[in-house]
């Protein structure tokens, strides 16, 4: 490990990174499709802000007590009073994450599921392009490299769209709303590709994902609720007073913890790889959510010969093109323009570059003091959390959704399996910093 005063990456460290790196980014992929599952529900007849706002309430509980968890809130504390300038940015993030997640419930209610996804997962080829511009990513980098991401990128959004095509059927229950639920969906594709942007900014600095996450619940939650006050405001009072909605509220919580699973893995995947590599990787969450709409869902029971071809052929696109851009390994140039936008950060904000390059790479100082100090309020918001969950737990109701019991255990049995390994390997790493 480089001494934490002057850390300098080298070639040994970086592949390490690199390989964490994917790992995290496929986890988020898995747990991200996953997370979609639950805003099947606004088929039920539940409005779109209402599933939004249930959902991000869900999130915003997430958001507080994983890092609670896994460094206490006394560390995620110091480590925002470090970097007090990207409260604002990681406020706006989670705004932007917040109209994005309402306009894909939109697009899940007119055009279902495994259309929507590969729609907004044009956000891809968007975080590229933001990447490139903003930060330099893959400036350096070789003809190959280059070859691997961008095309690879490209081969996975290709890919997301012949999933789509699997359910497209004319005269289909979405068709007249075919139209609105597609604006939905590129809405959704262009704010989120946008949202990386304060991502990566705020790990040049230095700050820790689990402290990002945490501020950046507060733009989302927010913003969710201006918007359900503003457009929806009989279905903001139902979620609180319906006796028809209270039985759902479980799953939509559900899903968003479920959703920030995934983002915390996004997040380090976005730390250790950047944009241009991230988001395509965890984009491969179209499979897991073609798999949840197909396999639990039956999106495709009554699907043709056709239709069964563009799942074949796009997921064997999809697998190739992640497999293109988690093998486009960074060289050295391309780790010294990353560099130059980390001393660029540094400069702008008055901080010290040696710390931020510790921070960024992962072996920041952490005194054992503060690591092993936890406030008496952790306990608590853990314990409120969970009896939260097991109240609505008690009182949740099956959806009145075809559902296959075996698919879902069989999925949520590789949820684990993906969290559990994708976790163990940042402990062991960088014990989460």
């Amino acid at each position: 490990m480089p001494p934490a005063a002057h850390p300098q990456p080298d070639q040994h460290a970086r592949h390490p990174a690199h390989h964490l790196g994917v790992l995290c980014a496929l986890a988020a992929g898995a747990w991200l499709g996953a997370a979609e599952a639950p805003t099947k529900l606004v088929n039920s007849g539940l409005s779109p802000y209402a599933v939004s706002l249930c959902m991000v309430a869900g999130v915003f509980l997430a958001r507080w007590t994983l890092p609670t968890l896994f460094q206490g809130t006394r560390q995620v504390f110091a480590d925002l009073a470090r970097n007090r300038h990207l409260i604002p940015i990681a406020i706006l993030a989670g705004m932007l994450w917040a109209v994005a997640n309402t306009l894909t419930v939109f697009a899940i209610r007119d055009v279902g599921l495994a259309i929507a996804f590969p729609i907004w997962n044009t956000n891809t080829l968007i975080g590229i392009l933001w990447g490139r511009l903003l930060f330099g990513e893959l400036k350096g980098a070789s003809p190959r490299n280059v070859a691997k991401v961008v095309l690879g990128a490209t081969a996975i959004v290709a890919a997301a769209m012949l999933l789509g095509f699997s359910t497209i059927h004319s005269s289909g229950p979405h068709a007249t709303r075919a139209a609105s639920g597609i604006l939905a969906a590129l809405g959704a594709s262009l704010l989120w590709g946008t949202m990386y942007v304060p991502y990566r900014k705020a790990y040049l600095s230095g700050m820790n994902p689990l402290s990002f996450v945490t501020i950046f619940t507060i733009g989302e939650l927010a913003t969710v609720l201006l918007l359900a006050l503003a457009f929806d405001p009989s279905g903001a009072a139902a979620v609180l007073h319906s006796p028809r909605i209270r039985p759902m509220l479980f799953w939509l919580f559900l899903g968003g913890f479920v959703w920030v699973i995934g983002d915390i893995f996004q997040q380090y995947a976005t730390k250790y790889l950047g944009i241009g590599r991230a988001i395509p990787l965890s984009n491969t969450n179209q499979l897991w959510g073609l798999a949840w709409g197909a396999l639990v869902f039956g999106e495709l029971a009554h699907a043709d010969a056709m239709h069964r071809l563009f799942v074949v052929a796009g997921s064997v696109v999809m697998i190739l093109g992640a497999l293109a851009v988690s093998t486009a390994i960074a060289t050295e140039r391309e780790h010294a323009s990353t560099r130059a936008a980390l001393h660029r950060e540094c400069a702008r904000y008055g901080l010290d570059p040696a710390l931020v390059l510790a921070a960024y790479l992962g072996v920041a100082p952490v005194s054992g003091s503060m690591r092993a100090s936890r406030a008496w309020w952790d306990l608590i918001i853990v314990v409120v959390a969970a009896g939260l969950f097991v109240t609505l737990g008690l009182h949740a109701g099956i959806p009145a959704l075809p559902l296959n019991l075996r698919w879902t255990a069989a999925l949520a049995a590789l949820l684990i399996l993906t969290a559990t390994t994708a976790a163990y390997r940042l402990w062991s790493q960088t014990r989460f910093e």
